[in-house]
């Protein structure tokens, strides 16, 4: 799923106070309450507003939201701590629904769910004993008779799939290279196992997540692909009741130096013009070594030169090749006298 920026929502900064966020909340929702915003442009932005200030109009919660840190990119991929994914609120399509004037506006957001379901559905729900995130009387008589429903989803053990988790794992020409696995860390959050968040907690901070670095040892195919998973099984979330779920990492070749296909890598070399006319011997740099290779008379920018088996070792044993991609620039400075020669080549 993907992380929400709660702030961005209310166009707040991340410091605001708590008149600040209520005075832009109130301002939003003027905006776009559906009895004055008929588009559907405006249903969205809407729920998407009273989501934002149910977390952030709200002491405990915004505390949970901010432990997740200030790094976090707007659209990015989020996966809730384990025992978060268990709550939320029945209707119509799982989670709480709301019931504006006889028509639906839709729910909370996944990301809301897995987050801050323990405590919507705890006693009492929210601050204020139902959504705390409008207040009608805000607004006037723009809402009068506009109604919502809550109803708490059965607690049911998760099923083993919802225990996978899926990241990213970008790697270079040289972690491909090597024969050994390599060492990957990320952030593993999950529930805090002494609170439920609220109150002094010692492991938490009242946050109820608790964040922990967890590092671990891949080995990496050969001729990986992008977009290749691989599966480690047991490194997921673990539920309550002890049960295991599995890491998957998609790989993303991610290299400065070179880029990746399979086994063969392909590597740019610079030359300037009277190299590229008359020829000239190049050191190279390669996963294998240092290397001397000719560059031929008259070569033009873009053409190849291929070297065999200086590669990404391969499934069936062997290397892939490496592939030099000539590029001709131009030096950073040039005489008059170097200027006049071209003016002569140019006539």
């Amino acid at each position: 799923m993907k992380y929400k920026d709660y702030y961005e929502t209310l166009g707040v900064k991340r410091e605001a106070t708590e008149a600040e966020i209520k005075s832009a909340y109130r301002k939003l929702a003027r905006k776009y309450h559906p009895d004055v915003n008929k588009t559907k442009e405006a249903e969205e932005k809407f729920k998407e507003i009273n989501e934002a200030y149910e977390v952030l109009g709200d002491k405990q919660k915004r505390q949970r939201y901010d432990s997740l840190g200030a790094n976090w990119q707007g659209g990015a991929d989020y996966t809730p701590p384990p025992g978060f994914e268990n709550f939320g609120f029945q209707g119509g399509n799982g989670y709480q629904q709301f019931s504006f004037g006889g028509g639906d506006m839709g729910g909370f957001s996944d990301f809301f769910s897995s987050l801050f379901g323990d405590m919507m559905g705890a006693a009492g729900g929210s601050r204020s004993g139902g959504f705390s995130g409008f207040d009608f009387n805000d607004l006037g008589n723009m809402g009068a008779g506009q109604t919502y429903s809550r109803q708490r989803r059965s607690q049911k053990p998760p099923k083993s799939e919802d225990l996978d988790v899926t990241k990213t794992l970008n790697v270079t020409a040289k972690d491909l290279f090597s024969e050994s696995p390599i060492s990957v860390k990320f952030q593993d959050m999950h529930k805090c196992t002494n609170c439920s968040g609220g109150g002094y907690c010692s492991h938490c901070g009242g946050t109820g997540i608790v964040s922990e670095t967890k590092s671990i040892k891949v080995k990496l195919p050969k001729e990986a692909k992008a977009g290749q998973k691989i599966r480690l099984k047991g490194e997921g979330k673990v539920d309550s009741y002890g049960r295991k779920g599995d890491l998957y990492l998609i790989i993303t070749p991610v290299d400065s130096e070179y880029e990746i296909v399979g086994s063969d890598l392909t590597k740019d070399v610079e030359i300037t013009p009277p190299e590229a006319v008359l020829g000239c011997s190049k050191d190279l740099k390669t996963l294998h070594g240092n290397i001397t290779i000719k560059i031929p008379q008259m070569t033009s920018t873009g053409k190849m030169l291929r070297l065999k088996n200086l590669g990404l070792p391969k499934k069936a044993g062997g290397y892939g090749n490496l592939n030099v991609r000539i590029k001709i620039v131009l030096p950073e400075k040039l005489s008059a006298k170097d200027i006049d020669l071209y003016k002569q080549l140019a006539k």
